[in-house]
């Protein structure tokens, strides 16, 4: 693997002029267009200091959900942060792999085990870049939650750094997986930053996975009680009785 290329590509000041140009001007702008966005605890983001490396965690349930997460970031951290994208979906031709890497500062992972591209991800943070990554792996066909995968969580613990946990509420709802193109209408989304999470000294990747989890699930269904929204409880109960009576659906 040809590191200096990656660093010049993910690392260098000089790409982040443009991303932050192309973010803030046509994807914000975009998505605030198509839905109202609502975001909570962005205070928390004050305690990631400039130039420091993190893992942005979060619910995944929607194409919308990495834009809505750039653009409710501070451009001082939008501009930086590199995203996780499955290389055998957005990095399989270029017109996809194009757009991606110019909105997202996005590196391809491997969801098939047919190549190694693990140590990438460890090169980023070692040279200071923050990144995103959806632990479930995909998106959920039924909004609900599923198991965390602990590779975030693996990084954070050999890396020695934090782990921000994000809630999607209403996401799913916006533009469900399966669905053609988004919901009508402006529906509403939030998007809710928790505060940055450390491993526990001796804590072993799945159990601060299981954390970083149960913490994502709190923000999002405290804000979804809040605002009359659907809990994951609530999402996982009608999959389950969709499941059962799909000729009622």
């Amino acid at each position: 693997m040809d590191w200096g290329a990656n660093k010049r590509r993910y690392a260098s000041p000089l790409n982040r002029a443009p991303r932050a140009v192309v973010q803030s001007l046509l994807l914000k702008p975009l998505v605030s267009s198509l839905l109202r966005v609502h975001v909570h605890g962005i205070a928390h983001l004050d305690l990631i200091a400039n130039g420091d490396p993190f893992i942005l965690v979060a619910n995944h349930s929607s194409h919308f959900d990495a834009p809505l997460i750039f653009g409710a970031l501070p451009r001082r951290l939008a501009q930086r942060i590199s995203t996780g994208a499955a290389a055998d979906y957005f990095f399989r031709h270029w017109y996809m792999a194009g757009p991606t890497q110019l909105f997202f500062n996005a590196f391809p992972v491997d969801r098939t085990g047919s190549r190694n591209r693990k140590g990438l991800a460890g090169q980023l943070l070692s040279d200071g870049v923050p990144l995103f990554i959806f632990p479930e792996g995909t998106r959920s066909r039924t909004g609900g939650m599923s198991t965390f995968h602990p590779g975030a969580a693996a990084l954070c613990i050999s890396h020695q750094v934090p782990a921000l946990p994000v809630a999607l509420v209403g996401a799913f709802a916006a533009w469900p997986a399966g669905a053609p193109r988004w919901t009508g209408g402006h529906p509403d989304v939030h998007v809710v930053f928790g505060s940055p999470m450390m491993p526990i000294p001796g804590e072993i990747a799945t159990a601060f996975s299981e954390r970083l989890r149960a913490k994502v699930i709190e923000l999002h269904d405290t804000t979804a009680l809040a605002y009359g929204m659907p809990t994951q409880a609530d999402m996982l109960q009608l999959a389950a009785i969709e499941a059962a009576h799909p000729s009622d659906y």
